[in-house]
């Protein structure tokens, strides 16, 4: 493994910002989520709300991905493609959002319910969330990068969840990816030591039925195998001497509430 970047003082305040932009931004699409909007109108919006952010996104034109955000629908899990698709109700859509901020990505996404879902996409839903939220409680200075991962399985599994393992969390910076790779599970206590400094995207990928994923023709989108709904959450965070910091809080799931 490469050496994991430690961001200094100055970094992690760009940083702070490029995360609370992202999170404006995810805010602002993901409110725009009802019954009848198009996912590329939402990409659309994504577009015109990072201009008034002052930001650019940080996925169009990654490795040829050809929109500025990433809009997952249903038994899609990550890196769905905005197009024609008009949202109906008892949906689940997910949006990841990325930007660039003076040379550091801001990088988060949230999954929203449309309408009415059923019992079994609610505990989809709310174990991706608590997944996330344990992950981050993991991510403390003296810790290990396996103490994240262990701490998502156990709430996935605790709501019987699929973990897709083929795409997982990872640093952020001044790359999109850079080191470490976070995977949703494996034992506590192994891997890296967490370090003050260091910033992480942490994202549990969940499936309400088996992990299996496969990737569509078009080279980017990744659905589930069964077809059953997925779900996707994720902040940045940073390792700091004390608690985790969340840098891309938001008003309507501020994973900072719990420290």
């Amino acid at each position: 493994m490469k050496p994991i970047p430690i961001k200094t003082d100055s970094e992690l305040a760009t940083m702070r910002e490029a995360g609370r932009r992202a999170a404006q931004v995810l805010g602002q699409v993901a409110g725009l989520i009802r019954v009848g909007v198009s996912t590329q109108e939402l990409d659309d919006f994504a577009k015109m709300a990072m201009g008034l952010a002052g930001v650019r996104s940080a996925f169009l034109d990654y490795h040829g991905y050809p929109a500025q955000c990433c809009i997952s629908v249903n038994e899609q899990v990550i890196h769905g493609i905005p197009g024609p698709y008009r949202i109906k109700e008892g949906d689940v859509v997910s949006v990841d959002v990325g930007i660039w901020h003076e040379g550091f990505v801001g990088d988060n996404a949230v999954t929203v319910a449309v309408g009415e879902v059923s019992e079994d996409v609610q505990r989809l839903l709310t174990g991706t969330r608590l997944a996330l939220v344990a992950g981050i409680s993991a991510a403390r200075a003296g810790a290990r990068l396996g103490d994240i991962s262990n701490a998502v399985e156990k709430v996935a599994r605790a709501h019987r969840l699929g973990i897709v393992d083929e795409y997982v969390g990872h640093g952020v910076g001044r790359a999109l990816h850079e080191e470490p790779q976070i995977p949703n599970f494996g034992p506590a206590g192994r891997g890296p030591v967490l370090r003050p400094g260091m910033v992480l995207c942490i994202e549990p990928m969940l499936n309400l039925g088996t992990k299996g994923v496969r990737l569509l023709d078009d080279g980017w989108t990744v659905v589930t195998k069964d077809r059953k709904p997925s779900a996707h959450f994720e902040h940045m965070v940073a390792i700091t001497p004390d608690t985790p910091e969340v840098l891309t809080p938001r008003p309507d799931y501020n994973v900072a509430q719990v420290f």
